[in-house]
């Protein structure tokens, strides 16, 4: 077995690539390699790798940055709308599933603090695993993903009584304080406030300074010190960090700086959330679960019916849909991370219940590693369970064969999906061209796909992608990235498999044009040097010069590639970030859960609230309706599309979610 650090690193590194490779190759979930990394290196299979503290704790702040990052996408008034299901059908998903399992713990011989510690491990389901899936397939806002993180998030609160009832039990005695364990509850409860209060009143006006620094070095740290700060204050408190971090996130998601949050913490949430994966395969007894397979496929084949059954109970009492109801189930089937220690705390001091205990544990561990199958086919799983026919392919799916059919046909490719190429594409849809959009942002993408915008995750230089979007039919080709060095690498890639296809090419400056030209691109546009002429245009045009000689004179200087503009003296924009962004424009999209306040209210109602955005869609039902009449009635589901400044996009979220 390896112990010493850099070698373990290695280690990691190497399994981790080697095995996720092969994963891809296969046609299987990144996750389950992550998963397979684990079990191969693992103390139970091969033995290189045994887990170290310092290694759980790397995994754990994985999990803190997934919730930080989750509660970017909500906010206070989501949550309020969202209050129902968290603590209403979360109370009875885990009151239901941990009784049940008691009594039948219960049955099996075990004592009654032990049989309810069993029962509050197997209620527990993963966090991070549900809403990784969730998002990757876009169903985190669907019905079953809103009422299964709402589920999860109860969980995490509801850790904190049967933590202490395991802790009670692992010191050999069976007493158990009713008023410790609801002391702890109430500590719990402080400290969400805290967190909540800190980051009400402190978190915009702390960004607002650190964005007018412009250090891009303090903007990392302090995101940094946000998460960490309240993951551990929720941790003082006996909750988990995961939850205030999510606390965190959802603060910052009412200010104007939660997309650069977003882009900052991704790169440490990727990879950490990485090392949590490979510590959920190391935590799987291969020998134990060769040893004892029947009795552990069993207990697992029992656990994942019976989670499935009363979470699909629970849900219908909350929603009129069986077949969303059972679907909730589904991904609430599995089990958690949380569960795995409430057993590992009891499991020395509890001999006689080994017997028991431990396949469970394995059957917990194997119930996660089968969470990729679950979670990723529980559409068609519930289909089957119903015995019910309907659409063969999700709702992701069809909107992806819909952009393969465009990409069929006579369109233009967009590479970039940002301000620049959201304008592009509204003027294209408004005089009935067709286009299909490449980004590489998860979270514009899931934004410009609630909206309706055919827009794909891809590397648009790569050629594989151009050609799966369809670049043997597009009649134009526009690179809308600022970065010239992307631009050039995505016009040599067009150029390589069409040689005669339109490219036009936005740049900040003239630094590449030579050289973006001199690739292929048929025009490359300046952003400077245009709206220099533009301004130039209309100072002529009050200086009294005629038209014709103020056109001819433009034309000159765009014929002579900008010569005029050359040269000049640079000089770094001295506006801060923060002012910068304070004025930029945006979409955003809201989708409205049942019990928001714009349910049964108009468009005019909600301006009359103080929402002052522009209102440029309402999707309902896979149909997008541009342009809505203020008269329109916004029903549960709608997803609203937002135009405006931050501010006033925060303002008209309020509104439409807690009125």
């Amino acid at each position: 077995m390896i112990d010493e650090p850099l070698p373990q690193a290695l280690l990691l590194l190497a399994a981790t690539v080697l095995v996720v490779t092969l994963a891809r190759r296969m046609g299987l979930p990144t996750l389950l390699g992550y998963v397979f990394a684990g079990m191969a290196i693992g103390p139970y299979a091969l033995g290189l790798f045994s887990g170290t503290e310092t290694t759980r704790l790397l995994a754990e702040l994985g999990i803190v940055f997934l919730l930080f990052t989750l509660g970017l996408d909500f906010s206070l008034p989501r949550m309020i709308a969202m209050r129902r299901e968290v603590f209403g059908l979360g109370a009875v998903q885990v009151l239901l599933t941990a009784g049940t399992v008691a009594l039948l713990a219960h049955a099996l011989a075990l004592s009654w603090f032990l049989a309810i510690v069993v029962g509050g491990a197997v209620a527990m389901t993963s966090t991070p695993l549900i809403v990784h899936q969730l998002a990757d397939r876009a169903e985190l806002n669907r019905t079953h993903g809103r009422l299964a993180f709402s589920i999860v998030l109860f969980q995490d609160l509801a850790f904190v009584p049967f933590l202490a009832l395991a802790s009670a039990v692992a010191q050999g005695g069976e007493e158990f304080s009713p008023l410790g364990s609801a002391v702890a509850v109430a500590g719990g409860v402080l400290a969400v406030a805290a967190v909540l209060l800190v980051g009400r009143w402190l978190l915009r006006p702390l960004f607002h300074e650190i964005a007018h620094s412009r250090l891009r070095e303090t903007f990392t740290l302090a995101v940094l010190l946000v998460a960490l700060g309240s993951a551990w204050i929720s941790h003082l408190a006996g909750l988990s960090l995961a939850l205030g971090a999510f606390l965190a996130g959802m603060m910052l998601a009412e200010t104007e700086y939660r997309h650069q949050v977003e882009t900052v913490i991704r790169p440490f949430r990727d990879i950490l959330l990485g090392l949590f994966f490979i510590s959920v395969g190391m935590q799987l007894d291969v020998e134990l679960l060769v040893e004892k397979f029947f009795l552990i496929s069993m207990l697992l084949g029992i656990m994942l019916l019976l989670k499935a059954l009363l979470a699909a109970l629970a849900a219908r009492v909350f929603i009129d849909s069986t077949f969303k109801a059972v679907r909730t189930g589904l991904v609430m089937s599995i089990g958690g991370e949380f569960g795995i220690a409430l057993l590992t705390l009891v499991l020395p001091t509890s001999p006689g219940s080994r017997e028991v205990l431990q396949p469970l544990l394995v059957a917990i561990v194997l119930s996660m590693v089968l969470s990729p199958l679950i979670i990723g086919n529980n559409k068609r799983l519930a289909r089957w369970i119903l015995g019910t026919r309907g659409p063969p392919r999700p709702a992701l799916e069809r909107e992806n064969a819909a952009t393969r059919a465009v990409a069929q046909r006579e369109h233009v490719i967009l590479c970039g999906f940002g301000r620049v190429g959201q304008n592009i594409a509204r003027v294209l849809e408004s005089e009935g061209f067709e286009y299909v959009a490449l980004d590489l942002d998860p979270a514009r993408i899931r934004a410009a796909r609630q909206a309706g915008d055919p827009v794909i995750f891809g590397d648009s230089a790569d050629e594989e992608v151009l050609e799966h979007v369809g670049l043997a039919a597009a009649s134009a080709v526009v690179i809308s990235f600022s970065n010239p060095g992307v631009a050039l690498d995505i016009v040599r890639s067009v150029r390589r498999l069409r040689g005669e296809v339109p490219i036009l090419v936005r740049t900040q400056d003239d630094a590449r044009l030579a050289e973006l030209r001199a690739a292929g691109a048929t025009e490359v546009i300046p952003e400077t040097f245009e709206a220099s002429l533009m301004l130039v245009c209309h100072v002529l045009v009050l200086l009294g010069v005629p038209v014709s000689r103020v056109v001819r004179t433009i034309g000159e200087i765009r014929d002579s590639r900008y010569a005029l503009l050359r040269g000049l003296v640079h000089r770094e924009d001295p506006r801060p970030t923060g002012e910068m962004r304070e004025y930029r424009e945006e979409v955003r999209s809201v989708v409205l859960p049942p019990r928001a306040w714009a349910v049964g209210h108009t468009l005019d109602d909600v301006r009359a609230r103080g929402a002052d955005v522009s209102f440029t869609g309402v999707r309902r039902q896979g149909i997008l309706g541009r342009e809505p009449a203020g008269s329109t009635v916004l029903r549960q589901g709608d997803i609203v599309v937002l135009h405006g400044r931050p501010d006033a996009l925060e303002r008209a979220e309020s509104v439409l979610l807690a009125g």
